[in-house]
């Protein structure tokens, strides 16, 4: 007797990416635990984790470059198998470094991928080597390109067939900071026209401009998802006083809010306490200490995006600029 075939699960409203207990190995190791993501549409969305925790597998899962051992991928609101492929003519990819004829010129490129696939509207080509900000190198050889300029060159290819969903493997590599803002710009403009952009990166402060949602995961299963503003705002309010108040301080704050919810760090000159509550409790926690008579000399509400990945995954990686992120892919 054939074992029957499970029904596929149903669509998730509003999502434009959606996997249910997405798993993957390769021989003993295990790349994705049962993976859950919920990509809302129109929006930017920031893929993060650190390196091993299954970013790149996961993309290459979404794009049908490789199968899943158990799971489900929904696209476009409609579960996605390899036997699917032409919903991938709606998805636009740039995963891991973009590949061209190095002795084609950057238009000649986007023609012949053009020529390869979807038929693309006259005048796109030039409109995206506009929006890239290509134009003035477009007629040079690909083989004369930086990284960054291969990067926008990608970009551009990846939006050939005016897509719904677009995926993007660290699209900032290589760019430098006026190129990044420019790329966070262009990305920001695309989902405001609709578009749902999914992005993996390692530039914790980039992402966190750039992002409407975030998923973090670790060891390939999900840690955290939510709207970036509301996910921050989860954190700390951390509070400056002078070294002699430190210990009355902890304890008002204490009794306040909780023992658990305080800790202190003494420094040469002075302490920072650190109350885990939500950034909007920041007067309160303020209020209480000027009730006593401590007056802080510095109050930050929230938390940041590289503090709350540090909590969740605890890796910390120095980027080749010196800036902290997070770094590789698997």
């Amino acid at each position: 007797m054939t074992a029957a075939v499970p029904p596929p699960p149903p669509p998730i409203d509003g999502a434009a990416l959606a996997t249910r207990g997405l798993r993957k190995s390769y021989g003993h190791r295990l790349a994705l635990d049962g993976l859950d993501l919920t990509v809302p549409r129109g929006l930017v969305y920031g893929f993060l984790g650190p390196n091993g925790a299954g970013k790149t597998t996961t993309m290459r899962l979404l794009v049908g470059l490789i199968r899943p051992d158990a799971g489900s991928i929904e696209l476009l609101g409609q579960p996605y198998t390899a036997h699917d492929r032409r919903r991938l003519y709606r998805v636009g990819a740039l995963i891991e470094a973009p590949a061209f004829y190095p002795f084609l010129n950057g238009r000649e490129n986007l023609r012949a991928l053009a020529a390869s696939g979807q038929p693309v509207e006259r005048g796109r080509i030039e409109e995206l080597i506009e929006l890239v900000g290509l134009r003035d190198r477009a007629g040079d050889k690909v083989g004369n390109y930086s990284m960054g300029m291969k990067q926008r060159l990608g970009i551009a290819a990846a939006l050939l067939g005016d897509p719904e969903l677009l995926l993007l493997d660290e699209p900032a590599n290589g760019l430098d900071p006026a190129g990044i803002v420019g790329m966070r710009e262009t990305l920001r403009a695309l989902a405001a026209g609709g578009k749902t952009v999914f992005v993996s990166s390692h530039i914790l402060p980039e992402v966190q401009q750039l992002a409407d949602v975030v998923g973090i995961i670790a060891r390939g299963r999900l840690v955290r998802e939510g709207p970036v503003a509301q996910l921050l705002d989860e954190g700390r309010v951390r509070v400056r006083v002078t070294w002699e108040e430190g210990p009355d301080a902890t304890r008002l704050l204490e009794a306040a809010f909780g023992a658990e919810a305080v800790a202190r760090r003494t420094e040469s000159d002075g302490s920072w306490l650190e109350v885990q509550v939500p950034a909007s409790r920041a007067a309160e926690v303020n209020r209480e200490l000027a009730k006593a008579g401590v007056f802080a000399s510095r109050v930050e509400a929230g938390s940041d995006l590289e503090s709350l990945f540090l909590e969740l995954t605890g890796e910390r990686v120095t980027t080749d600029d010196g800036s902290t992120g997070i770094g590789g892919v698997a």
